[in-house]
């Protein structure tokens, strides 16, 4: 992590500074969904002028880490920057695209997780079904996408496929920013807790058939 003295001399310094930025967001400074700092902020922090942070978060957008609302502000989309048409495309898509994606591979996972579950695989869905529960009736809407996503993503952990679940990580880190724009609360995320209940047990009894029901329950409710 840069420390807010650092000062950049180079003559690259929307470089520089996008590097700096690039850092602190794979670093874990800022999560997925994270609001950067303000511009006078990030100026004094980098020791740079309103243009040279402007053109470093326009090069983080063009790398797909970065996303610019109007009023709102800059927020993290990716820890990585993305490569290759695959993470052009994922970036570019919109939601309905990437929902359906993210359907099709839960329904499968939930199926997989119910053969392959361990008994740390259980513990670790339990935690954040837990951590869904509480933070949905607090209120607390970004808590509880976090907590949703870190539930389904224990999930593809358990289903032991490797590939299923790097697709299912890169979708889930760009429905994030999604789900934040559609969720103003934690609404819809009380009413499924029973139905994401039932699937925590279907996997647990090592039930595929009654995993594959309730994961598709869970992916249609709000299409």
């Amino acid at each position: 992590m840069m420390n807010k003295g650092t000062i950049l001399r180079r003559n690259s310094l929307a470089d520089e500074v996008a590097a700096g930025l690039q850092a602190q967001i794979t670093g874990e400074t800022y999560a997925v969904g994270d609001r950067l700092p303000a511009e006078p902020e990030l100026m004094a922090q980098f020791g740079v002028g309103r243009s040279t942070v402007r053109e470093a978060v326009r090069l983080l957008v063009n790398a797909g880490m970065l996303r610019v609302q109007q009023g709102q502000g800059t927020f993290v989309t990716s820890r990585q920057p993305l490569t290759g048409p695959l993470g052009k495309k994922l970036h570019g898509a919109d939601y309905q695209e990437l929902n359906e994606v993210r359907l099709l591979l839960e329904v499968k996972i939930a199926e997989k997780a119910a053969l392959h579950r361990t008994r740390d695989d259980l513990a670790r869905m339990k935690a954040h079904l837990r951590a869904r529960e509480k933070f949905a009736r607090s209120g607390n809407v970004d808590a509880t996408m976090q907590a949703d996503v870190h539930f389904h993503t224990s999930i593809a952990v358990a289903s032991k496929n490797s590939i299923m679940l790097e697709l299912y990580q890169t979708i889930a880190t760009h429905m994030l920013q999604s789900f934040k724009d559609r969720h103003k609360d934690t609404s819809d995320f009380a009413i499924t807790q029973s139905m994401h209940k039932a699937l925590l047990d279907a996997i647990a009894d090592q039930d595929p058939a009654a995993a594959l029901l309730w994961a598709t329950r869970i992916s249609t409710h709000n299409r």
